[in-house]
């Protein structure tokens, strides 16, 4: 923000002053805000009662630049985007991926993964070693930026605790008129300590609180707050396939396990495989991909199916190095003749045939470096 060229100004629709400006005096907003500035920001544009019919005027009448931002998609999709077609570029921004924690922390660690892996090089045990240990540390934290960049334990657990009462239990809660604290609260730790599980809604509803109309809305709104990716299922036969229930996978694993009060390392963990699965989850939401699982009705499962131009590609998660993909993996290659498949494990790369497919091996932390155009 402070390299950006002047003159500029940075407003907050938290600030109620400004808020009810914008909203009951939008020529008075200009005057004072956008005449003498060439980029406004605004912050929790969500706020704002009429914030697209605004916002199309002061950008119609004045040939300003503006950045707009808030914590929903939903919300701002509703009141903005819809009177601003034709006019208006739109960006996600999750918590850091991998490649980018990794940017911060270990540069030089970095390009050494990505030549190595592009170029098929074995890697050094020593840098597979170092390599799962931030991995283990970015799963145990996360990828909030502050959280990330903190240097003691108490720091990142203070500041996960802030993102969690300030965030999910007054923001979102207050602004949705959701259900009350509690009913939140349970509903979340019940999601946290059954993420990759399918979702029970009965079992959600007797934990939560909440009725199953409730329940819903709870949840749809969690994932457009990103707070929760839901997962559909990949199915094309209705009678043999799972085809309703989603499963839930947090955004961030470090607000998971702040969730669920837990920060041990990983080894020994009774969770570690969903934890892992969550991160690759994440990483492959942060990527841009379309993805789905897979779950047959006779309990055959693969973690994730992803959309890719040549066909489905399934791709399963193991925390251990053993580099063996379980039956249901095969019984989805034999069913729907994927191009390939990926296994994302503890290990190192490598690959290999199997009934004529390929079948690749990746180490967790280079889920980013996965290869789906071939």
């Amino acid at each position: 923000y402070a390299d950006l060229p002047e003159p500029k100004v940075f407003l907050d629709f938290e600030d109620q002053e400004i808020r009810v400006l914008f909203d009951e005096d939008i020529k008075g907003f200009a005057k004072r805000y956008v005449d003498p500035n060439e980029l406004i920001f605004i912050d929790e544009f969500q706020y704002s009662n009429e914030g697209g019919k605004s916002l199309k005027y002061l950008y119609d009448h004045h040939h300003k630049k503006f950045v707009i931002s808030g914590s929903s998609s939903l919300d701002i999709s509703l009141k903005a985007v819809s009177f601003l077609v034709g006019r208006v570029f739109a960006f996600e921004l999750y918590p850091l991926s991998f490649r980018e924690f990794l940017a911060f922390r270990e540069e030089g660690l970095l390009t050494l993964l990505e030549s190595s892996i592009r170029s098929g090089d074995r890697m050094h045990e020593s840098l597979h070693a170092k390599l799962m240990e931030l991995l283990e540390e970015f799963s145990l934290w996360g990828g909030y930026p502050r959280v990330a960049t903190a240097e003691r334990i108490a720091e990142k657990k203070e500041i996960l605790k802030n993102i969690f009462t300030t965030y999910l239990l007054k923001d979102i809660r207050g602004f949705f008129r959701l259900a009350t604290e509690s009913n939140m609260q349970k509903l979340v730790r019940a999601l946290a300590l059954q993420v990759g599980n399918l979702i029970r809604y009965n079992e959600l509803s007797a934990l939560s609180g909440l009725g199953q109309h409730a329940l819903k809305n709870h949840l749809a709104i969690l994932e457009e707050t990103y707070v929760l990716k839901l997962l559909k299922p990949f199915y094309t036969n209705k009678r043999l396939e799972i085809t309703k229930n989603p499963k839930a996978y947090f955004m961030d694993t470090g607000l998971r396990n702040y969730v669920c009060r837990d920060f041990r390392p990983l080894d020994g963990r009774t969770d570690q495989g969903q934890l892992l699965e969550n991160f690759v989850a994440t990483e492959f939401v942060k990527e841009g991909l379309e993805f789905n699982y897979w779950r047959s009705k006779s309990k055959s499962e693969v973690d994730f199916i992803v959309q890719a131009p040549g066909g489905v590609i399934p791709v399963e998660v193991k925390a251990s190095r053993e580099d063996k993909p379980g039956r249901s993996f095969f019984s989805f290659i034999r069913k729907y003749d994927p191009p390939l498949a990926y296994l994302l494990y503890g290990g190192k790369s490598g690959r290999r045939q199997h009934a004529g497919k390929e079948i690749r091996f990746l180490p967790l932390y280079a889920a980013h470096l996965m290869d789906f155009s071939s």
